[in-house]
């Protein structure tokens, strides 16, 4: 079976070739945590904004720094904490090496990022789902066993890994594994994938949340990857420039 079919999605490879030639790294493992740890206020407040959450940057930087912040629904402050704990329990995956793109991590993750949040949570869901803005219909819950089953293998036979980390996002967020948290989760796996493996967390920006919405609604719409992977590339490039992972030029 092709990567493609596992996924459940399509993409013109050309185009996407062309978008991974233009980004070239160099692996840094200790640069890359070093960038989720020194990075966290700015992961949490951003993927917490992409879910409506009303916390503003210095609100999320003085919870997160152990102080209680009046005005704001108790479910929307414990968004923020799951969101920094999970993110606390994939740095020490990785560091300790014990990071797996399976099944058993995504529930693990999905377990600290929805709880309390979803109709269940730490398990495939058990019923059928919706996705707002879209007539997309995600797959039937007694087929995700198995969907997941081909798309971690077909995924843990590429080599290259960020192409891995933006497909894994793409997959999760169009297969609904989770009644809820797919989208979180999904970027937390593929950030488990590109930092197990020497390069920086992608995050998207609160600001970037119009232009992301849009290019996920066009994917969940006709089920075909490549302006999304196209668009994830150009924005991780853009977004790392800089920050030490660039290869040097040919002298």
């Amino acid at each position: 079976m092709s990567t493609k079919s596992a996924l459940l999605f399509t993409y013109r490879e050309a185009e996407v070739q062309a978008s991974r030639d233009r980004l070239s790294l160099l692996p840094d493992k200790r640069r890359a945590l070093f960038m989720a740890e020194r990075g966290r206020v700015d992961f949490v407040y951003n993927t917490a904004a992409l879910e409506g959450n009303p916390f503003t940057y210095p609100e999320v930087k003085t919870l997160l720094d152990g102080i209680t912040v009046g005005g704001h629904k108790l479910t929307d402050l414990e968004q923020v904490l799951r969101l920094n704990r999970a993110l606390s329990h994939l740095i020490g995956l990785v560091k300790e090496n014990k990071f797996q793109f399976d099944a058993k991590t995504a529930c693990e993750i999905q377990g600290i990022v929805a709880c309390d949040e979803a109709l269940t949570w730490g398990k495939f869901r058990d019923g059928g789902v919706e996705i707002g803005g879209t007539s997309y219909k995600p797959p039937k819950a007694e087929n995700l066993a198995e969907i997941f089953a081909r798309g971690e293998q077909a995924l843990n036979a590429m080599d290259d890994p960020i192409f891995k980390a933006f497909l894994i996002f793409l997959w999760g967020s169009l297969n609904q594994f989770f009644y809820d948290g797919n989208k979180r989760t999904s970027r937390f796996l593929a950030n488990g994938v590109l930092m197990s493996t020497g390069f920086p967390p992608v995050m998207i920006q609160a600001k970037d949340q119009l232009a992301y919405n849009q290019v996920m609604t066009r994917f969940y719409d006709s089920q075909e990857g490549t302006e999304a992977l196209v668009w994830f590339y150009e924005y991780y490039r853009e977004r790392i420039a800089g920050l030490g992972f660039d290869v040097p030029p040919m002298l």
